[in-house]
């Protein structure tokens, strides 16, 4: 199983996916996600977890196959690759998101105005279009406040967090 690094996004998805199958994949972490792509091309891993947006051309070149897309809806920018749960493996959902950070103390009234600008932002058919052309999802309206990022976020650390305890992953 190729990584894009010890612990980054391709490496937990790895993690989550041995879990919820039961074995156990030998690691071989690259300098980043383009060398894994690129043993994978080469035969030199078997399996790698990455973005959607990272693997549509060879996918649709029929250079390497997709298992599937690990969230609960079809990806604009691949429809023709199941959903995990389609493809036998309910509820193996990961996500890479973004999101806007500010020191703590940031008044609140700094917070709602970036987020304004933001959600304004991501309102725009333009930006909608360009995001779904390089496979990214963008939240549902309601989930677009510090609020729903607070939450979000929460429910991602109670997730990953005994996942990286269990596997002894460390910050270097």
């Amino acid at each position: 199983m190729g990584t894009g690094g010890v612990g980054g996004a391709s490496h937990m998805g790895a993690i989550y996916f041995q879990n919820l199958i039961g074995v156990k994949f030998q690691y071989v972490p690259y300098r980043g996600g383009a060398p894994a792509l690129q043993a994978l091309l080469a035969g030199e891993i078997d399996l790698y977890v990455t973005q959607v947006s990272n693997i549509t051309t060879q996918v649709r070149a029929g250079k390497i196959r997709a298992y599937a897309i690990t969230a609960k809806t079809r990806q604009d920018a691949a429809p023709e690759i199941p959903t995990v749960d389609e493809a036998g493996l309910p509820g193996f959902y990961t996500a890479v998101w973004h999101a806007f950070w500010l020191p703590k103390d940031t008044p609140r009234d700094i917070v709602m105005k970036l987020n304004a600008a933001v959600v304004e932002t991501l309102a725009d058919q333009t930006v909608r279009q360009r995001f779904a052309d390089l496979g990214q999802e963008i939240p549902a309206r309601e989930q677009q406040t510090p609020e729903a990022l607070f939450a979000y976020h929460k429910e991602e650390i109670d997730k990953w967090w005994p996942m990286i305890r269990a596997a002894g992953l460390k910050a270097e």
